[in-house]
């Protein structure tokens, strides 16, 4: 515990022989790295193998972890990223280790084909789950009770996680790191490595052109600026698309193309994300962070939060408000 009562989360990263590289490194790069600059404690982090070393990565080079099985005992969540791409079983030893700390109430989460992992204990029965596009009609035929949906980022089932692969792991990281320390220290990660802040578990694997930079020009980067500028003011597709000189249609496709989202479920993810920022940093009352939010009434907001973020606006400020930093 530190001084504020706050307790030092445990990640274990459980890797095997053939381990995807950059899946690996995903969980390095968000929770191994030292971030208690950012905010304190900051995660331990382990590297847990169900095989004696050295593992030899995807790309060839050798790893020496010096933990096994037994170290996930001390886990509060448990990173798998993908193994090798001849998707082995894990070992006898290792689904059980997985199954007694999902008992204890652990939290799982897998990067890429590491689902596979998680299929194998069988925890992901009757659940929806994603990986790889490419590997998820292999998961579908292997697995038959899981319901595969290959056309998401991420999926956040409460303690079962699951990606899509290789970038897609950073984002379930940073969507780990801010359900454990809210969005202004997420946010602040993301900056650090050169990530958006965030990107919903429900986009697309796959978008057609897409575009990840608005760049000098696009039609819609001066109506996005707006936006952002006005997310307390009521907008209409129509309101927008006036503003861009685009009729509706072609507003609305372009928009997509540019952000991988409609304009309204971006929007709505922009409202989220200042509802956020001003319940960790300021004492305003629900109904005035309703009204700034553009959520116009206190119990729509906590509708949106009950069904976006699962929780409600008071239980998210008494969470986070005190390991916020100040508002710049």
């Amino acid at each position: 515990m530190d001084a504020n009562g706050h307790r030092q989360r445990t990640v274990a990263a459980l890797i095997g022989e053939g381990v995807l590289t950059f899946d690996f490194a995903c969980a390095c790069e968000v929770f191994g790295y030292d971030r208690s600059d950012i905010v304190r404690p900051w995660y331990r982090f382990l590297v847990v193998s169900q095989d004696p070393p050295p593992i030899r990565s995807s790309t060839g080079f050798l790893l020496s972890p010096e933990l096994g099985l037994d170290a996930l005992e001390d886990a509060d969540t448990i990173v798998i990223p993908g193994w090798a791409d001849d998707l082995r079983p894990p070992r006898p030893e290792t689904i059980a280790a997985l199954r007694r700390a999902y008992d204890r109430g652990a939290r799982l989460m897998s990067i890429c084909i590491g689902s596979f992992v998680l299929a194998a204990t069988g925890l992901l029965d009757g659940r929806r789950a994603t990986t790889h596009w490419r590997f998820a009609e292999q998961l579908k035929t292997r697995f038959p009770a899981i319901d595969v949906d290959p056309d998401v980022l991420y999926i956040d089932e409460g303690q079962i996680l699951t990606s899509a692969g290789t970038a897609a792991g950073i984002d379930l990281g940073l969507h780990v790191v801010r359900l454990d320390y809210g969005a202004s220290i997420a946010n602040q990660v993301a900056r650090r490595i050169v990530m958006p802040p965030h990107r919903d578990g429900g986009q697309a694997q796959y978008i057609e052109a897409p575009v990840a930079v608005v760049k000098d020009g696009d039609p819609i980067r001066g109506t996005l600026r707006w936006i952002l500028e006005h997310l307390g003011d009521e907008m209409s597709v129509d309101d927008l698309a006036t503003r861009a000189a685009m009729s509706p249609r072609s507003f609305a496709r372009h928009f997509k193309a540019t952000t991988g989202s409609t304009p309204h479920d971006w929007i709505l993810r922009q409202r989220l994300q200042l509802a956020q920022r001003l319940l960790e940093t300021t004492d305003l009352p629900l109904e005035h962070i309703a009204d700034r939010a553009g959520f116009g009434a206190a119990v729509t907001m906590r509708h949106h939060f009950a069904q976006r973020l699962r929780t409600s606006p008071q239980a998210y400020r008494r969470t986070f408000r005190s390991s916020a930093p100040p508002p710049a």
